[in-house]
């Protein structure tokens, strides 16, 4: 296929952020009285946004969570992400080796992105081309809106664009958008079973590292 567009996910996929955003959600809930671990929160709704993560434990439960908590939870998140975030290893490399354009398209807001490229060194790859799915558009992914949306600001057709996305949520999302998606599992927080659910979700292919999604991408040398 013609790519002139390569869209990145954020979280899992340009930063090794899950993992600790899950922890922290985890730790934050149990205090309400959530009886639930950063594996459920990983299980359950990485590459969801926060507030749909919220509305589902509401629904389910009779825990009251307080009005504000979001917020809270989204400065705790961020807190830690000061402290622990790291690139995904090797995500440099493919950047530097990357042609055509390219942006992030991600369900974290606009704030929490930057502030993550920034932290671990990335923000100059993407500037000024970052899209929140918390920010942008009205539906987060699974729906397609925010992928939609990055290939209009781009000005490309989403059958010319390629999706990295970590997660099922992202690929059902990119996929509905027209958009072919490959698979990656090569951050912390992937499980047994990670690259056979994003095929599922519709990926063309999935990948364990950066090294393998190189060749995938468009390239300078080539």
């Amino acid at each position: 296929m013609t790519v002139k567009l390569t869209i990145f996910d954020c979280d899992g996929v340009l930063v090794d952020s899950e993992i600790i955003a899950c922890r922290v959600d985890a730790e934050e809930l149990s205090r309400l009285g959530f009886d639930i671990t950063p594996e459920i929160v990983a299980r359950r709704f990485i590459g969801s946004a926060t507030k749909t993560m919220l509305a589902t434990l509401r629904a389910e439960s009779s825990i009251p969570i307080p009005a504000d908590f979001h917020r809270h939870l989204s400065a705790r998140v961020a807190q830690a992400l000061a402290v622990d975030l790291a690139p995904v290893p090797g995500v440099r490399a493919i950047l530097d080796d990357l042609a055509g354009a390219t942006c992030v398209a991600s369900n974290s807001t606009l704030p929490r992105i930057k502030k993550s490229l920034r932290i671990t060194g990335l923000y100059d790859y993407f500037s000024p081309h970052f899209f929140s799915g918390a920010d942008h558009v009205d539906n987060p992914k699974p729906a397609p809106d925010i992928y939609r949306h990055a290939a209009r600001a781009m000005a490309v057709d989403p059958a010319d664009c390629l999706v990295v996305e970590d997660t099922g949520t992202g690929v059902r999302a990119a996929v509905a958008a027209g958009m072919r998606v490959i698979g990656f599992t090569g951050a912390s927080h992937n499980m047994a079973g990670s690259g056979d659910r994003l095929l599922a979700a519709g990926a063309a292919m999935v990948v364990e590292t950066m090294a393998q999604l190189g060749p995938l991408l468009p390239r300078r040398q080539a």
